[in-house]
């Protein structure tokens, strides 16, 4: 079965009410008051959950305990004026509170709009198989790549009211095609020790078939991208992939190395695929709508929606 398209949930507008989350790691209280300062900007009225500036009693790599960071999730989704959930920062802790987020509530409650990228990429497959939602892997207001890089901003902006302005979505400065040609596709994916990690986990994703396959990481060694591959390999999940985009692999070496592991893994799966196409952890970051129809074109660096990652119909 080929990865299905999902629910497109609506643009925003100015002064829409969006949600802070922290379902990950604790985020730094000067960095939130600086990415919150770019949201208002922007002219959107955004409100922080409960636990956001939390810490875990004796995890402190945690935002708050599991259930805690769930129940934010969980009452900002379902909160009627909130129009869009920003996740704070990724760090670690999504696989830890994903189960006990109310899904059926989250159900019940509408396509809305969540941003994040990292370890929220174990949100994105479980807003995908659990509630059909098209998700954005997109910079995260407590991020320093959203607070420093001004084209990270305004790609997110764009993509949030005007995404009809960013149906084509360009690789930035430095790409270029590891495998040639084109390919037609839904669009899933993101950090790949998250997609390794969540492997025969229930409600996940089985397969990458059919699907235009979205791939970046962070301070990992080759040997270790090498190993989270081959485990994908060997699990078929990767069989039958129309195209894979390789966005940044910060901290993980010398690039020469992580390539050849790329090239190495990816090249034979006789799909096209383009690498460092500008989304990630790296210091710009472009926002990558998932759940989308779109084509890659690996000789010209462009993933081309066949619509618009929000629903410009709406509101």
């Amino acid at each position: 079965m080929s990865v299905p398209p999902l629910i497109r949930p609506p643009r925003l507008t100015p002064g829409a009410r969006v949600a802070v989350v922290a379902p990950s790691g604790p985020v730094p209280g000067e960095r939130l008051d600086a990415g919150l300062d770019v949201l208002r900007g922007w002219g959107l009225d955004p409100v922080v959950m409960p636990h956001v500036l939390g810490t875990h009693p004796s995890l402190p790599y945690l935002a708050g305990d599991d259930a805690a960071r769930a129940r934010d999730l969980t009452d900002a989704w379902c909160d009627p004026t909130v129009s869009a959930v920003f996740c704070a920062r990724g760090g670690y802790g999504v696989q830890r509170m994903a189960d006990l987020v109310d899904w059926t509530a989250i159900r019940a409650a509408g396509p809305k709009i969540l941003v994040g990228y990292s370890d929220i990429t174990a949100l994105h497959e479980a807003f995908a198989v659990r509630a059909g939602i098209a998700t954005l892997h997109g910079p995260m207001p407590g991020a320093l790549t959203f607070l420093k890089d001004t084209r990270t901003q305004e790609h997110l902006r764009a993509t949030l009211f005007d995404p009809e302005s960013v149906r084509t979505v360009e690789a930035l400065p430095g790409a270029r095609a590891m495998v040639p040609g084109r390919a037609t596709g839904v669009t899933l994916g993101g950090c790949l020790a998250l997609l390794a990690g969540d492997l025969a986990v229930p409600h996940t994703r089985t397969s990458a078939r059919g699907g235009i396959l979205l791939l970046e990481d962070v301070g990992e060694e080759d040997y270790r991208i090498d190993r989270m591959l081959t485990q994908l390999l060997r699990a078929d999940w990767l069989t039958g992939v129309a195209g894979v985009v390789l966005g940044s692999w910060a901290e993980c070496g010398d690039y020469p190395a992580v390539r050849a592991v790329l090239l190495d893994r990816l090249g034979g799966l006789g799909v096209p695929v383009v690498e460092e196409f500008g989304f990630g952890h790296g210091e710009s970051a472009l926002t990558m709508p998932l759940g989308v129809p779109a084509v890659l074109d690996a000789g010209e660096l462009t993933l081309t929606l066949r619509e618009p990652a929000l629903d410009t119909a709406a509101p």
